[in-house]
Protein backbone atom coordinates (compact mmCIF):
# COMPACT_ATOMS: atom_id res chain seq x y z
CA UNK A 1 0.00 0.00 0.00
CA UNK A 2 2.85 2.45 1.32
CA UNK A 3 4.42 2.04 -2.54
CA UNK A 4 1.10 2.25 -4.33
CA UNK A 5 0.71 6.17 -2.44
CA UNK A 6 4.33 6.79 -2.98
CA UNK A 7 3.95 5.90 -7.40
CA UNK A 8 0.91 8.61 -7.36
CA UNK A 9 2.67 10.94 -5.36
CA UNK A 10 5.76 10.47 -7.50
CA UNK A 11 3.21 10.66 -10.80
CA UNK A 12 1.38 13.62 -9.02
CA UNK A 13 4.32 16.22 -9.18
CA UNK A 14 5.49 14.93 -12.14
CA UNK A 15 2.31 15.79 -14.18
CA UNK A 16 2.14 19.02 -11.63
CA UNK A 17 5.85 19.57 -13.34
CA UNK A 18 4.44 18.84 -16.99
CA UNK A 19 1.43 21.35 -16.20
CA UNK A 20 3.47 24.11 -14.98
CA UNK A 21 5.92 23.80 -17.93
CA UNK A 22 3.14 23.85 -20.57
CA UNK A 23 1.50 27.05 -18.70
CA UNK A 24 4.99 28.87 -18.71
CA UNK A 25 4.91 28.19 -22.42
CA UNK A 26 1.49 29.25 -23.04
CA UNK A 27 2.18 32.20 -21.73
CA UNK A 28 5.22 33.38 -23.22
CA UNK A 29 3.27 32.59 -26.56
CA UNK A 30 0.25 34.53 -25.58
CA UNK A 31 2.81 37.74 -24.50
CA UNK A 32 4.18 37.20 -27.87
CA UNK A 33 1.48 37.22 -30.32
CA UNK A 34 0.52 40.84 -27.94
CA UNK A 35 3.57 42.52 -28.51
CA UNK A 36 3.16 41.44 -32.03
CA UNK A 37 -0.36 43.16 -32.59
CA UNK A 38 0.65 46.09 -30.93
CA UNK A 39 3.18 46.37 -33.48
CA UNK A 40 1.16 45.42 -36.22
CA UNK A 41 -1.43 48.40 -35.02
CA UNK A 42 1.58 50.86 -34.93
CA UNK A 43 2.73 49.87 -38.48
CA UNK A 44 -0.71 50.14 -39.84
CA UNK A 45 -0.38 53.80 -38.62
CA UNK A 46 2.24 54.95 -40.02
CA UNK A 47 0.97 52.97 -43.18
CA UNK A 48 -2.10 55.03 -43.06
CA UNK A 49 -0.35 58.64 -42.33
CA UNK A 50 2.24 58.40 -45.01
CA UNK A 51 1.37 56.07 -47.99
CA UNK A 52 -1.63 56.58 -50.73
CA UNK A 53 -4.20 53.75 -50.63
CA UNK A 54 -2.30 51.97 -53.80
CA UNK A 55 1.24 52.36 -52.53
CA UNK A 56 0.38 51.17 -49.21
CA UNK A 57 -1.21 47.52 -50.55
CA UNK A 58 2.23 47.10 -52.08
CA UNK A 59 4.60 47.86 -49.06
CA UNK A 60 2.42 46.01 -47.00
CA UNK A 61 2.59 42.79 -49.10
CA UNK A 62 6.36 43.60 -49.33
CA UNK A 63 6.54 44.33 -45.66
CA UNK A 64 4.98 41.04 -44.68
CA UNK A 65 7.39 38.88 -47.29
CA UNK A 66 10.28 40.29 -45.21
CA UNK A 67 8.71 39.88 -42.27
CA UNK A 68 7.65 36.22 -43.12
CA UNK A 69 11.41 35.43 -44.27
CA UNK A 70 12.84 36.66 -41.37
CA UNK A 71 10.65 34.94 -38.66
CA UNK A 72 11.75 31.78 -40.80
CA UNK A 73 15.03 32.35 -40.37
CA UNK A 74 14.98 33.12 -36.90
CA UNK A 75 12.90 29.65 -36.31
CA UNK A 76 15.57 27.99 -38.06
CA UNK A 77 18.09 29.64 -35.91
CA UNK A 78 16.63 29.44 -32.10
CA UNK A 79 15.57 25.44 -33.42
CA UNK A 80 19.68 25.23 -34.09
CA UNK A 81 20.85 26.29 -31.16
CA UNK A 82 18.49 24.35 -28.96
CA UNK A 83 19.47 21.14 -30.22
CA UNK A 84 23.29 22.46 -29.74
CA UNK A 85 21.76 22.53 -25.58
CA UNK A 86 20.18 19.23 -25.90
Amino acid sequence: MKEHIQKLLEASKKTKSEVIEKLSTLITAAFGFVAAFAWNDSIKAIFAKYLTEEASVWFKLGYALVITILAVLVTIWIGKAAQKLK
